[in-house]
């Protein structure tokens, strides 16, 4: 950026220039653009305090932003809410602002708490300081991100949740949001439907899980604490039942690993009820 300082700067009317001071207001203005946009915060805030005392400089949307920006880099955060409560801003200012107003308060509450921050103890910062109308519109946002455009958001997912590079650009300009912003909400949305029809998923087979074990071994005659012990002798004649369908409990009361049907050889076989499973031996 070429620019020219002092009175020989362009054509400039004497009246515009500041007293005993070679910038005009806007070139003040240009200047506190450019300090906060390299981050030379101490330049800036040097040149802030050459400035005169002059009240229509002092009123000017950048100088306050400088400020604003100075007053925060030095832990001044009184001076900071005082100046973004003070002056009504523009709307193409308002999200650094507010981010200057949120990281404020979020510090100072991880300075009386002694740890930081997590999502709820920020968002109870939100609602205990909500943003002055100063560097807010009023409308409601959620996960910085305008009601309005989460709306044409969701409106486009549930009829493509796989928008293209076009589309995506397309949506980026309709909502006000990078394209790189509609890219994670998307990619997003999707991981929390997937997430969600998995917890489905497992929560029916479940309920299938533990129907299938009411019907098998949830049976009369087992007593308490005893829920894989049959309340019957296990001996050959009597052990003849087959474990339902689905039923995966080695426990189960029905046929399992050690039911009649997987021994060959029993000294005498099943038919002898006074043979014992203890004398079987599986093969």
């Amino acid at each position: 950026m070429s620019m020219q300082f002092g009175p020989t700067a362009g054509v400039v009317s004497s009246a515009s220039m500041l007293p005993s001071f070679g910038f005009t207001q806007e070139q003040v203005a240009c200047v506190c653009e450019v300090l906060q946009q390299s981050g030379n915060i101490e330049r800036l805030g040097r040149f802030l305090w050459s400035l005169p005392a002059c009240e229509h400089l002092q009123k000017n949307e950048s100088v306050l932003k400088a400020k604003a920006l100075v007053a925060f880099h030095r832990g001044n955060f009184k001076e900071l809410y005082r100046i973004l409560e003070s002056h009504h801003f523009s709307a193409a200012s308002h999200p650094k602002l507010q981010a200057l107003w949120l990281k404020a308060h979020y510090i100072e509450a991880e300075r009386l708490r002694g740890r930081p921050l997590g999502a709820v103890g920020k968002y109870r910062i939100r609602r205990k300081f909500p943003l002055p109308r100063t560097i807010w519109d009023g409308e409601e946002t959620s996960y910085c991100f305008k009601e309005k455009s989460r709306n044409i958001l969701r409106e486009w997912y549930a009829h493509n949740p796989y928008p293209s590079p076009r589309e995506k650009r397309e949506l980026a300009e309709a909502t006000g949001l990078t394209t790189t912003q509609v890219s994670n909400w998307f990619k997003n949305r999707r991981q929390r439907d997937r997430a969600a029809e998995a917890k489905d998923s497992v929560d029916i087979e479940a309920v299938i899980e533990r129907l299938q074990h009411a019907a098998c071994c949830e049976r009369p005659g087992k007593t308490a604490g005893e829920e894989g012990s049959p309340s019957f002798p296990l001996t050959g004649a009597v052990v003849d039942r087959a474990r339902p369908y689905g039923c995966e409990r080695e426990a189960c009361s029905g046929a399992s690993e050690t039911s009649p049907d997987v021994y060959a050889a029993c000294n005498g076989g099943l038919a002898d009820s006074s043979s014992s499973l203890d004398d079987c031996v599986p093969i």
